[in-house]
């Protein structure tokens, strides 16, 4: 059996790493406001390590054939792919159009970091 393309296992890391990441960032806007501050950063901390074991080996592995500036670009556009969802579902929050401008903001950046 063969592995996954560089590509593809760079992506599938980012995702769930962003995953923990949206979550250690802003869900405990959502369950801990009444708690103390020290509570939300330790909770988040924790989160993060996790994140951290899957973004760390994502950029090594993204590495080996994408610059440091696509690995840069393919983080935000996943960080925003994942976000959106977030915001939207998790947080109860109303979908903003603002997010489809930033999307398309995005496209453009990836164009000009992957163009030959």
């Amino acid at each position: 059996m063969n592995a996954l393309p560089v590509p593809l296992q760079t992506i599938a890391l980012l995702l769930v790493s962003n995953v923990f990441m949206t979550f250690a960032w802003y869900s405990h806007l959502k369950h801990m406001n009444h708690r103390p501050l020290i509570y939300a950063v330790l909770f988040s901390w924790g989160i993060a390590f996790f994140e951290y074991l899957l973004m760390v080996p994502a950029n090594r592995i993204g590495h080996t054939s994408m610059s440091i500036g696509q690995l840069k670009i393919l983080q935000e556009v996943i960080t925003l792919s994942v976000f959106v969802p977030f915001v939207v579902f998790y947080m109860k929050e109303p979908f903003k159009l603002d997010y489809v401008w930033a999307a398309l903001c995005m496209v453009g950046a990836v164009y000009f970091m992957f163009r030959s």
